[in-house]
């Protein structure tokens, strides 16, 4: 061992035997001081051969036998992936092979020869506790133990192929590069071999089973002192001793292209010690094999078709192809012996009535499938973001997309990019052509759309709310990086500087791409894109204040110019606003026709002005969080305060406060008369058919927004009452309705005026999307006023009295009840009740 020195330092200029033999000297045996001592000296001195004087006369002077051979290795704490193995564990236990021989100074008699085959190794203690961490702790998913051994193979395979450039003779053993992966379910094993670089017993103690140091790391330490190109993968991890968390053993043999022997390395699950010895079995030629003998409740993985499903979901990528022995059954053609028995026996019996020679007749065969093993390539997809976007065709992104999402249709767009600079990383985006069928009620569920690999591994598609926003969680993708901050089962992305570029890189690509997509010209396919995932945009305007700029130019909604059904978005509404106009109005409402027939729209629709339709539930908290769309404000018409174009303004003004004074007793009675279910009532400037609707104040929420609010199943009845806007009753003075209502009031009949002041409110609170309070008596209402129309006083008809004549001769048919007609002081020239209209 090369610690001697450390361990006897000694003063400064000393010989180092000269320490040595001090220590010897002091611990010579004698009747109080046993001979172990001096073993157990010698063990720990940690000489190399040949012994120096100093010692044999020591050893002389007490009879001893003279060390001729000593070997002592100590494998410095390393952190491995060579030749295909990841490893974790320091070795802590020298092991000496000692030689005995007779001493110098001894009678001739001859010392038994002692020699070790197998050396054993003992972990230290606390890599027994860290071993434990690993094995019970450390990974949440056992299964990719396999993606851990198969990166392993291909970073050897890697160095093999970096060697062979300058080396091509370093081939000749072994020349194809591959996996291989087998199974035996009888002996429950799995079994990993590559034909990467190998190890020799020296690699094998200095990388296998150490933390500190990583083979893979060194090698590419020493490649960029070259200035070679290194695309290793086993820069991070402990993933060779995740083989432990489905096996009892775990078996290597190796050979090296530096070394003539083969080796084998042996150790136990939950042992403190390994082995090593050279290896009598099977050539390998070059390259490692690892046999994993599984933990009994681990024996399902010991499945060819299981090891097919991991293959596919963490290393399909990987370079080098894996192989999977698996079986196949193929048709063949076998004697059907019942056939031909049936077909012999009719023959014969044809031939016997014929009186004729019974043949032999042709054998019928059926068809059976035979069971063949053989290697089958497992990755066959190529990892196409690897390579130069000018490389690949729009097929080829359209295949790449069905196989890797499992998708059916073809992606409506897709962006490819690098990033380079102080952060590397290369990504894939698409657009599906559909969304899927569970979106809406799983839109904060996890979401695996975004697939992270390293170099080529798959490692995770959890990484979703740490990679893209929640709003764009329909984007799929795949992104390849080697500076993400893993942690060391590579299962957790920490948070980081790294990690936020790569987000910020993803989101800004991504709003690019749809963007494009919405100025393609014929928009049919922006169109599928909305109806599929404009929810999910809707809901990055509230969220995604920094690129809300961006969002709102991808706005959809239904107008009141909208032509053929077609949606109109926030730049086309813009690009044909009237002259003056600064404002851009929109109506929130369950549909387009209650939207369309709403008395907030009559006014500006009848002058012009284009009004949008929100019709969906988050449409109009969309929009609230907007406020601006360049240099226009949003304007809710069902609010107070509407505002037209400056010019039309100063007219509605002047009008509104002619009929605002003339009108001021209506107003009053009818707020005295509504008491605090109104704020206030006003003369409206916003109708024309309508006689009244009921607007809410410009804080709180709107009609449609309180209807929402209503509907939710965890609504907080508090908030709904903080929430709600105030309502304001605003009236139509030129309405016949209202006019009357004035004449009643001039009239001095408040009892009528005061009845149909709140039958006229309970209809505007219906037409303007609020929920009438009490329902049943404002049907009441509506019934009496049907039996009105009908002739009848509010009362049951009572019989008529009999005539003065004598009495007519008894009719089979009753008499209808005589009805009295009314005179309405109010008449609408649009009533349907009005009769002398027809």
């Amino acid at each position: 061992m090369r610690r001697h020195e450390a361990d006897n330092p000694g003063p400064p200029g000393t010989p180092r035997d000269a320490n040595v033999s001090a220590d010897l000297a002091s611990t010579i045996p004698g009747p109080e001081k046993p001979l172990s001592n001096m073993a157990h000296l010698l063990r720990n001195a940690g000489l190399k051969p040949p012994c120096s004087p100093a010692i044999r006369r020591d050893c002389a002077a007490v009879r001893m036998p003279a060390v001729v051979s000593m070997r002592s290795e100590v494998v410095a704490p390393t952190k491995a992936v060579y030749a295909g193995l990841r490893t974790n564990m320091p070795v802590a236990r020298r092991t000496v092979v000692v030689k005995a021989a007779e001493a110098e100074a001894a009678p001739k008699e001859e010392a038994p020869t002692v020699e070790v085959k197998s050396e054993t190794f003992q972990y230290q203690a606390e890599v027994d506790r860290l071993m434990d961490m690993i094995v019970n702790s450390l990974y949440s998913n056992r299964e990719v133990f396999l993606r851990e051994l198969v990166s392993n193979a291909s970073d050897a395979l890697d160095k093999m192929r970096f060697l062979s450039v300058t080396s091509p003779e370093l081939m000749k053993d072994r020349e194809e590069l591959e996996i291989k992966i087998s199974c035996d379910k009888e002996k429950n094993i799995i079994v990993i071999e590559d034909s990467g670089v190998g190890m020799s017993k020296e690699q094998l103690l200095e990388n296998l089973g150490t933390i500190a140091r990583s083979g893979t790391r060194k090698f590419m330490e020493m490649m960029k002192e070259k200035k070679g190109d290194n695309n290793l993968i086993g820069q991070f991890g402990v993933g060779f001793y995740s083989s432990f968390l489905v096996a009892d053993k775990v078996t290597v043999q190796t050979k090296s292209t530096e070394d003539d022997t083969q080796w084998h390395w042996s150790a136990d699950a939950g042992s403190h010690q390994f082995s090593i010895k050279a290896d009598e079995g099977e050539p390998l030629g070059r390259g490692s094999r690892i046999t994993l003998h599984l933990k009994e409740d681990a024996s399902e993985l010991a499945d060819p078709i299981k090891l097919a499903a991991l293959i596919k979901q963490y290393s399909q990528f990987i370079s080098f192809p894996i192989k999977l022995l698996s079986s196949k059954k193929e048709p063949i053609k076998v004697l059907d012996e019942e056939a031909t028995a049936k077909k012999q026996e009719q023959a014969d019996k044809k031939a016997t009535e014929a009186a004729e020679e019974s043949k032999p007749v042709e054998p019928v065969m059926k068809t059976d499938y035979e069971e063949k093993w053989d290697w089958r390539v497992e990755n066959e997809n190529k990892p196409i973001w690897t390579r130069s976007p000018k490389e690949v065709t729009t097929a080829d992104y359209n295949e790449f997309f069905k196989l890797t999402f499992s998708e059916f249709l073809e992606p409506l767009a897709h962006v490819h990019f690098n990033v380079e600079g102080t952060i590397e990383f290369c990504a894939l985006m698409y657009l599906p052509g559909m969304a899927p069928f569970d979106q809406q009620q799983n839109m904060n569920a996890k979401s695996s759309s975004i697939k992270l690999y390293v170099k080529r591994v798959f490692i995770s598609d959890e990484f979703d709310e740490d990679l893209m926003p929640r709003y764009l969680s329909f984007i799929k993708g795949v992104v390849d990086s080697t500076d993400l901050p893993l942690n060391v089962s590579r299962e957790i992305l920490q948070e980081s500087r790294i990690v936020r570029v790569i987000r910020k890189q993803l989101v800004k690509r991504s709003l690019e791409m749809i963007t494009d997509l919405a100025a393609k010209e014929g928009g049919e396919d922006y169109n599928t894109f909305w109806e599929n995932f404009g929810r999910n945009i809707k809901i990055g305007v509230i969220e995604d204040t920094e690129n809300r700029d961006k969002l709102s130019k991808l706005l959809r909604f239904f107008s009141s110019k909208s032509e053929d059904g077609k949606m109109v978005s926030l730049e086309d509404y813009a690009g044909r606003v009237k002259d003056g106009q600064t404002s851009i109005y929109y109506m929130a409402a369950d549909s387009v026709e209650g939207a369309e027939t709403a008395p907030f729209v009559e006014k500006l629709v009848s002058k012009g002005y284009e009004v949008l339709y929100l019709t969906e539930a988050i449409d109009e908290a969309t929009v609230t969080n907007m406020t601006k769309f360049g240099d226009f404000s949003m304007v809710d018409v069902s609010k107070e305060g509407l505002k037209l174009s400056d010019e039309e303004e100063e007219e509605d003004k002047k009008q509104t406060e002619e009929f605002s004074k003339e009108f001021s007793d209506v107003t009053a009675f009818l707020k005295k008369t509504l008491g605090e279910s109104v704020e206030k009532v006003e003369v409206s400037s916003r109708l024309v058919d309508s006689p009244c609707a009921v607007v809410t104040s410009n804080f709180g929420w709107s009609a449609n927004m309180e209807r929402i609010m209503r509907t939710q199943a965890m609504g907080d009845a508090r908030s709904m009452d903080y929430m709600k806007g105030r309502k304001i009753f605003e009236i139509n003075p030129q309405h016949d309705i209202i006019r009357g209502i004035k004449t009643l009031l001039d009239e001095n009949d408040t009892d009528r005026a005061a009845d149909l002041g709140v039958l006229l409110y309970e209809t505007a609170l219906g037409t303007s999307g609020f929920q009438v309070d009490n329902p049943k008596d404002y049907a009441s209402k509506v019934f009496t006023l049907m039996k009105i129309a009908l002739g009848y006083d509010g009362a049951e008809p009572s019989a008529p009295a009999a005539p003065a004549a004598e009495p007519a001769a008894p009719s089979s048919e009753p008499s209808a009840p005589k009805l009295e007609s009314v005179e309405a002081e109010v008449m609408d020239p649009n009533d349907p009740w009005n009769k002398s209209k027809q």
